[in-house]
């Protein structure tokens, strides 16, 4: 599936971050940096990310080329409804910002309008594309059903991580320009191409 962009106006509605910590998942405890919280205020952006932010496992997340991990707010809708068919959410379907594990989240910015490449300009500092997020089990155990993995597979809705290119600091309400890139590749095609093997 996959969405035009919308033409809203392109602004960082929160920012979040969280410390690793070992969490209940399908019956053990399992390190994990998918549990952020909402930062009020003007946040650092450092090479290898977000001040107080930390990655459980380096082999996947985290490091220069995924130092910050960003998501479309325009998504948030299909996973609650997802999960409402699941039979979660009963007494309150809403998902926090940061439920999907982002660094940031965005509005007025898809998937399908991003290549690798492309920066993101703040108002102070600047973040370059580099490639989608891969689901994973922890993504299962977020969200709270076993085929959630196999949703964003099937979505494309998957955001994409930013590498570093100007350190400096983001805050929720900051607008941000999108600067193009070479556009060899674009989001939508990485992801397709990494994703195959969970749509056999």
């Amino acid at each position: 599936m996959e969405l035009a962009d919308t033409g809203t106006a392109r602004r960082l509605l929160s920012v979040q971050v969280g410390a690793a910590r070992r969490v209940p998942m399908g019956g053990r405890n399992v390190l994990t940096g998918m549990v952020k919280r909402p930062v009020t205020g003007a946040v650092p952006v450092l090479p290898l990310g977000l001040m107080g932010d930390e990655q459980a496992d380096l082999s996947i997340h985290g490091g220069l080329e995924k130092a910050v991990y960003a998501y479309p707010a325009e998504h948030y809708p299909f996973w609650q409804a997802a999960r409402r068919e699941q039979g979660l959410g009963l007494i309150d379907d809403s998902l926090p910002w940061g439920s999907l594990g982002e660094n940031l989240t965005l509005q007025g910015l898809l998937e399908s309008g991003v290549w690798a490449g492309d920066v993101l300009k703040f108002p102070d500092c600047e973040l370059q594309v580099r490639i989608p997020r891969e689901p994973c089990h922890k993504f299962n155990a977020a969200m709270g059903f076993a085929r959630a993995s196999r949703m964003m597979a099937h979505s494309g809705f998957c955001g994409f991580y930013l590498s570093v290119l100007s350190p400096g600091r983001v805050r929720a309400g900051d607008g941000f320009e999108l600067l193009p890139g070479r556009r060899s590749v674009s989001i939508p095609q990485l992801f397709a191409a990494r994703m195959s093997k969970h749509l056999k």
